[in-house]
């Protein structure tokens, strides 16, 4: 006969399952989840109109200009200078390598606002070289191409972190082989290399591109916050948060959460893609 009951085993595994689950999804709601929601709330609270017409606000279409456009050059910069940071300190063995594989990515230990105060005592007025070209007319600091190199020096590591384990993994032998068929250093990078990073490239592009899109404290250190100047759309919100505005500091926050959202979701489905399997 028959025993008609589950085994206990299997009915103690979906118990458990449901409960770690359950346990997930009781500590992620407020603290990532109803968060989120709150911002598209308050966005949204006074309609559609009301949402618009913050957007299209002059002070609020410089900070999101300026916040893509800062975004776009930082990208554009640290894919070169991190691809070539990364080929260094992969494919070459010299004194100091170690030390100054600590030192690139020291921005992500290290609080973005010490990083922009760094900025300000070497590129300001009485910084280390600022004190000498300042008066020859170079003024990054408290300007537009300050805010650059505050983002660029912030999210250098997460370029470098992207594209140096793939040249670490890559096999010596495709090298060698494009050497011994004449090939030099630059055309073997161009023909070889370049075309397996393209993954690490697009993966750090968009991380980059994210990162300095909400990028604070370096910011804020760098620019000096001024309006219609160097205000960028994080800076829009903690001044307008400070004035009070919250509808009009979430509507512009929104605007951010969905464009990161967008860039995150779109990096994962590209990472998550199965590879192509070769002929």
């Amino acid at each position: 006969m028959r025993d008609s009951h589950p085994p206990v085993e299997p009915r103690r595994r979906t118990i458990a399952h449901r409960l770690t689950i359950g346990l997930l999804w009781t500590v992620l709601t407020p603290l990532l989840i109803l968060p989120i929601v709150a911002i598209f709330v308050f966005a949204g609270r006074g309609g559609w109109t009301s949402f618009w017409s913050t957007i299209l606000l002059p002070e609020a279409q410089f900070a999101l200009r300026l916040s893509l456009w800062i975004a776009l050059w930082t990208s554009l910069a640290n894919a070169v200078l991190g691809t070539f940071t990364a080929y260094v300190l992969s494919k070459h063995r010299f004194v100091g390598r170690g030390p100054l594989s600590i030192l690139v990515n020291l921005p992500v230990a290290i609080p973005t606002v010490v990083m922009g105060t760094s900025l300000i005592l070497l590129w300001g007025p009485i910084g280390l070289l600022g004190r000498y070209l300042v008066p020859l007319g170079f003024r990054p600091i408290f300007a537009p191409f300050g805010v650059f190199l505050a983002h660029v020096l912030v999210t250098f590591p997460y370029m470098l972190g992207a594209v140096k384990p793939v040249l670490d993994e890559l096999e010596i032998t495709y090298e060698e082989a494009a050497y011994t068929m004449g090939a030099g250093r630059f055309s073997t990078f161009l023909h070889v290399m370049l075309p397996a990073l393209k993954g690490g490239l697009f993966s750090g592009t968009l991380l980059t591109f994210a990162h300095s899109l909400g990028e604070f404290g370096a910011t804020a250190m760098v620019s000096g916050n001024l309006r219609m100047k160097t205000q960028t759309a994080p800076l829009f919100i903690f001044a307008q948060f400070e004035a009070g505005q919250i509808e009009t500091a979430n509507a512009v926050a929104a605007v951010l959460a969905v464009l990161s959202f967008s860039i995150f979701l779109f990096l994962l489905r590209f990472t998550s893609r199965p590879a192509r399997e070769g002929p």
